[in-house]
């Protein structure tokens, strides 16, 4: 059964916890009302306990009456009746005792600690989710600002080779010309405003504008006369802007009120005057001058007047400001705080462009740190939140069963409503209750949404995790991503040394704990190989558990969610109406749509858990146990629902993969054999910047010349690669080589038991000067042999049959004595080099 941990999973975090937080806080109110009716039953008891009580000393307050006739045999009958209610009376006080005992106390104690645990449960998460939403808004800030500084590098870049030509030199060569026009290069546009930090807040600049607006009308502006330098228009003094900055936005006290005033000064909305330096006091001798600024953006009028100068010796001109560029000059000269003092405003561009990435790479950081501490938080917050409700439906269980008890335990007469409250309390089943919230109230499974570092230049190489399957496989430079690669090899390597195949299936169901994979995936997170011994540092489960936190971390399932509806046709209609034979042939068609990389790469992992299955002989609740963990690793939907949910198209496809994995990616081996080689010779290949295996190149090109020159020579190309089929069988449970590629015997290596396709060791690579060897090996291996598509990214021939001979362009062939179809005009077979993929 899915737990808390794998149900309550969303995009942004809250979502799922908002709708579990909600149900158990209905759990807390549940256990409110149960101990409402217990305590007012227990009232109701005592209340009625008292009520018989007082019926006797009413019945002994009459004078006379039964007092008088001793012997009557009334009076024995009328005692025995005043007797039976003073029991009643005991009976039911004491039931009241009992409930308060047995369940009002002990169970409002449990309420009060339980409420107080989810309580503290949702507030964590909340302040976590909180400061991860912060940090997302950060990093798309920092995103824009690095976006924006590269713009403005490219401008300038564009403006620098426009200003270095000389346009007179040409008018100077062709005198026919006579006027030459002129191109006026428009001002760029005006960059587009920031948000501004003024105290603990980020106002936008809208915000901006009504608060400057509201502090022009409330503020008290007028002028200030400075002796010599003359007087200020639109000042104010510091105490009227500190007393507008405590009453109308929220300072707390005079430091942070004057921080917040030198926040303004720093952005240019404030200067002081008549003193040196910028800084802001709340001080009525200290007079700040409103800039022009303010009002262009707030758009009121500038209060403006003739200057009236104290000195005849300064000039008489009339300017906005009364130390006009001279002060300006003077506040902003500071040579000896200058850092850069010889730099170009490129290469000022330049650094701030690098410093802005910078910063943009630490905050991605810190916010990816940030999502994995929030994970593994809502992890263990969800378990143990799931115990707490389990706890707490057992509770209610107990509480019905004691409150029963303390009825049954005085009262016979109610024995039948006694027995009616064992029957419901019978009824109470928690872990089906528990059951009924997953499957009514789960939002999702655990898909985590990576926040990656978005080059500017769309540059991978300093990221593993969240980045898409194909851009990896281009930046290593293989068809299957190296990680991939790399644990599935070293899983190969340990799989001899686990005791026992229960251990070796049981690395693939353990639950691993989130901060663990963690751990090892910050390791791994560099975009580059993964050395072996990182991989040696930590347990064999651990590292499989990375292998599905890369899968779930991708942008898109490996296969990929836009044939989600078409496997869910499949599965819906041609499972009762169509033969195996024809939903295998579907399902070879709809993988036939993904790109190359996934195709190669779901060929690697069905691989090794198809020889896992074999070799460690599993059973079928290994094989079921194993899909339905994998499901969510290889399809998933492109938006989960309710209706998603519940569905097991991705487990039932995973159950053919492992059923028919030859015949599946054999057909897609063959059908990418015969599209690379109706698209090589239909379409020319693009032109490569990589000089890097220009010399490989130049052979394969002579090659195809003297190819064609030598059409009808039978003999064989000189650099020609075969792959022979595997021969011979395993030795062991286990047979890994521990010998080099050159001292295996035979003209074909032996595949390992369980290595991955496509490895540097494992390669079936012989030497080329025989033709290829055509049909099925010794192990079944031909149609790994007949593949195009490897998992390093070689591309091997397969075996072509001879009605399609002539469509492949083999030209006329003749059989040898195994009946199988040798070419006359070329040889079969391509060269496995591990090339840069230009195209």
């Amino acid at each position: 059964m899915a737990g808390f941990a794998t149900s309550f999973w969303s995009s942004d975090y809250a979502g799922g916890l908002g709708v579990l937080f909600g149900k158990l806080q209905q759990g807390v109110q549940e256990n409110q009302q149960v101990l409402t009716v217990a305590r007012m039953r227990a009232e109701a008891e005592d209340l009625y306990g008292q009520s018989l009580g007082s019926i006797t000393p009413a019945a002994d307050r009459i004078s006379g009456g039964f007092t008088r006739d001793e012997g009557a045999s009334v009076r024995k009958a009328y005692e025995g009746v005043r007797g039976e209610m003073e029991e009643a009376s005991k009976n039911h006080r004491k039931i009241a005792s009992n409930i308060r005992e047995l369940v009002v106390n002990p169970f409002s104690r449990w309420c009060e600690a339980h409420a107080l645990r989810v309580q503290n449960s949702q507030d964590d998460l909340q302040a976590r989710i909180k400061l991860h939403d912060k940090q997302a808004d950060a990093v798309r800030k920092f995103r824009s600002q690095y976006y924006n500084k590269c713009r403005l590098v490219e401008d300038i870049e564009e403006e620098d080779k426009l200003a270095f030509q000389d346009p007179q030199s040409e008018a100077a060569q062709s005198p026919k010309i006579k006027n030459i026009p002129t191109v006026k290069l428009s001002e760029p546009d005006e960059i587009e405003e920031e948000p501004i930090d003024i105290g603990d807040e980020t106002y936008q600049p809208d915000q901006v504008k009504k608060i400057l607006t509201h502090m022009l009308e409330n503020i008290k502006i007028g002028d200030a006369k400075v002796p010599i330098l003359g007087t200020y228009q639109n000042v104010s003094t510091g105490a009227d802007i500190t007393g507008y900055i405590q009453k109308h936005m929220n300072a707390s006290s005079v430091s942070y009120a004057e921080r917040i005033g030198q926040d303004m000064v720093s952005n240019g909305f404030l200067r002081l005057v008549g003193n040196v330096g910028s800084t802001f006091a709340n001080s009525t001798r200290m007079n700040y001058q409103w800039r022009p600024k303010v009002f262009q953006i707030t758009g009121t009028p500038e209060k403006k007047k003739p200057l009236e100068r104290v000195s005849s010796t300064m000039s008489s001109d009339s300017v906005d400001s009364p130390v006009g560029a001279v002060g300006e000059y003077l506040a902003g000269w500071n040579p000896l705080n200058n850092p850069y003092p010889n730099e170009t405003p490129a290469e000022k561009l330049r650094r701030e462009a690098r410093e802005a990435d910078e910063r943009y790479k630490a905050s991605v950081r810190k916010l990816d740190s940030l999502r994995c501490n929030l994970e593994e938080a809502m992890v263990d917050h969800l378990k143990f939140m799931e115990r707490c409700e389990l706890d707490r439906l057992k509770a209610i269980k107990s509480v019905i069963l004691d409150f029963s008890g303390a009825i049954s335990n005085v009262i016979p007469s109610l024995q039948s409503t006694v027995d009616n409250m064992m029957l419901f309390q019978e009824t109470v089943q928690p872990l089906g209750d528990l059951r009924y919230l997953l499957e009514n109230y789960r939002t999702g499974q655990f898909v985590p949404k990576v926040q990656t570092y978005e080059n500017y230049y769309n540059q991978v190489d300093e990221q593993t995790f969240g980045v898409d399957l194909e851009a990896r496989a281009r930046s290593d430079r293989k068809r299957v991503p190296i990680i991939v690669t790399t644990i599935l090899t070293f899983l190969d390597n340990h799989y001899p040394h686990l005791e026992g195949d229960e251990a070796r299936r049981g690395i693939w169901l353990v639950d691993v704990p989130l901060a663990a994979t963690h751990h090892l995936r910050a390791a791994i997170d560099t975009g580059k190989s993964i050395p072996h011994e990182v991989l040696e540092k930590y347990e064999v489960p651990v590292v499989a558990s990375a292998l599905k936190l890369y899968l779930l971390e991708l942008p898109d399932s490996l296969v990929s969610s836009h044939v989600y509806e078409i496997v869910k046709t499949i599965y819906s209609t041609t499972a009762t109406d169509a033969s195996e034979d024809t939903r295998i042939s579907v399902i070879q068609s709809t993988l036939g749509q993904l790109r190359l990389a996934n195709i190669a790469t779901l060929d690697a992992i069905t691989t090794h858990f198809t020889r896992l299955i074999e070799l460690t002989s599993a059973d079928e609740p290994f094989i079921s146990a194993l899909a339905q963990t994998l499901a969510q690793c290889i399809l998933r939907p492109r938006q989960e629902s309710s209706l998603t949910m519940n569905e097991r198209y991705a487990y039932r496809l995973i159950r053919d993969l492992f059923a028919h994995k030859d015949a599946i990616f054999g057909e897609l081996k063959r059908a990418s054999s015969l599209t690379h080689s109706a698209s090589g010779a239909g379409r020319p290949r693009a032109i490569s910047t990589d000089e890097s295996n220009r010399r490989a190149h130049m052979e394969e090109r002579n090659r195809a010349i003297a190819s064609r020159s030598r059409a009808s020579s039978p003999a064989p190309s000189p650099r020609t690669h075969r792959r022979d089929r595997s021969s011979g069988g395993p030795e062991t449970r286990f047979p890994i080589s521990t010998t080099s590629p050159t001292e295996r015997r035979g003209q074909g290596p032996t595949r390992h038991s369980l290595e991955v396709p496509g490895s540097a060791e494992a390669s079936p690579v012989v030497d080329g000067h025989a033709p290829p060897k055509m049909g099925s090996g010794a192990n079944g291996s031909a149609d790994d042999a007949a593949g195009v598509v490897g998992v390093a990214g070689q591309r091997f021939m397969p075996s072509v049959p001879r009605k399609h001979a002539a469509s492949l362009g083999l030209g006329p062939g003749k059989r040898d004595s195994s009946g199988s179809l040798q070419e006359e005009a070329r040889p079969m077979g391509v060269e496995l080099t591990d090339r840069p993929m230009d195209d």
